[in-house]
């Protein structure tokens, strides 16, 4: 399609944004708006922007190197393998875009308020409480996609030229991927951390090891994999799952010392109550799938998912987990942080 749009035919929210911001400039001009261009280079806060910018640069480049190698490694392979590597990444993406980048953002704000006004012990427990909640949703995620890999990739993709062996190869890779989104989950909320701390380098450095990291597993795994008779472009998926696992233990091992711990038996606790949960969820959706595999599958996922929903959700209030209600008054109090709506 065309890359560039007429004005008319952007959608009506586009439109009135786009007038809004002529109007505004329109009456800056009317009462005299003057405005010279400049560097700023001599002013501190503008360094200190440069300061920090820098490394979040030189970290997005590594995670688009990471792919483009990825890419490479999987061009190599059988026929399909990267269109498969691609899907599932597409899959395992979305709990964690909708729940991890979502907290993320909304915590970073609290985040940086915090960490400017020297608050450690209150930031130590909002990110504790963050990182309950994230868990709390993204355990029962991967469990989920583990369990229903095969139904949701045929619900959502198999059509025409999309055959029963795409399936099985994007569920195949699916599944090594579903076992790294906790981690990826983790590590957007810890890295937003460091960055309230104005420390860039940190994660930025440790993201690039996890890279180079990520690249040796992906060799290895793929011959291991080639040596079992097993399809190799699940290494590349577990490599990942690995290589972000271990990013995300050494992140929470710096930051933990620098907020003076994280809540460690509370975390713990948390964990096993949403470990548990989330197993029990797996157990009663795989059995319901494996029960209407003969039907349709769309059927066999919106059944799985609904029954197992209910059936996380009702354990972890049978378990007492705070989470549901701290994310359920976080959500209704519009983004309002953690830590505060579980004091209530």
């Amino acid at each position: 399609g065309m890359l560039v749009k007429r004005f008319s035919e952007l959608s009506p929210e586009y439109q009135f944004s786009t007038a809004v911001t002529r109007l505004q400039i329109l009456g800056l001009v009317r009462y005299g708006l003057c405005y010279t261009p400049a560097l700023g280079l001599h002013d501190r806060s503008v360094r200190e922007v440069g300061r920090l910018m820098l490394p979040r640069m030189v970290g997005l480049a590594a995670v688009q190197i990471n792919f483009l190698v990825n890419t490479i490694l999987a061009s190599g392979l059988v026929a399909g393998s990267l269109a498969a590597i691609n899907f599932a990444w597409l899959l395992m993406l979305l709990p964690q875009g909708v729940f991890a980048q979502s907290i993320a953002t909304a915590a970073f704000p609290t985040f940086s308020t915090q960490a400017a006004k020297g608050q450690v012990a209150e930031m130590r427990s909002t990110l504790a409480a963050t990182l309950r909640a994230i868990l709390y949703l993204a355990l029962p995620a991967a469990v989920g996609l583990l369990i229903l890999r095969k139904p949701l990739v045929q619900l959502i993709f198999q059509r025409g030229a999309f055959t029963e062996t795409s399936t099985e190869m994007v569920a195949w890779a699916l599944a090594f991927y579903a076992l790294g989104l906790p981690a990826h989950a983790v590590v957007e909320i810890v890295v937003r951390a460091f960055y309230a701390l104005h420390d860039t380098k940190t994660p930025v450095m440790i993201g690039i090891g996890a890279m180079v990291l990520n690249v040796i597993l992906s060799l290895a795994f793929m011959a291991i994999f080639r040596a079992l008779g097993l399809m190799p472009h699940g290494g590349l998926a577990l490599s990942n799952s690995l290589a972000t696992t271990i990013e995300m233990a050494v992140l929470l091992g710096l930051i933990r010392p620098r907020l003076g711990g994280l809540e460690g038996r509370r975390m713990l606790a948390s964990l096993g109550r949403t470990s548990l949960a989330s197993l029990l969820m797996g157990a009663v959706a795989g059995a319901l799938a494996w029960l209407l595999k003969d039907q349709g599958a769309w059927l066999v996922a919106g059944a799985a998912i609904t029954v197992g929903l209910i059936e996380y959700v009702a354990t972890s209030l049978a378990l007492r987990s705070p989470e549901p209600w701290g994310i359920w008054n976080m959500i209704a109090r519009r983004g309002r942080p953690v830590a505060q709506t579980e004091q209530q």
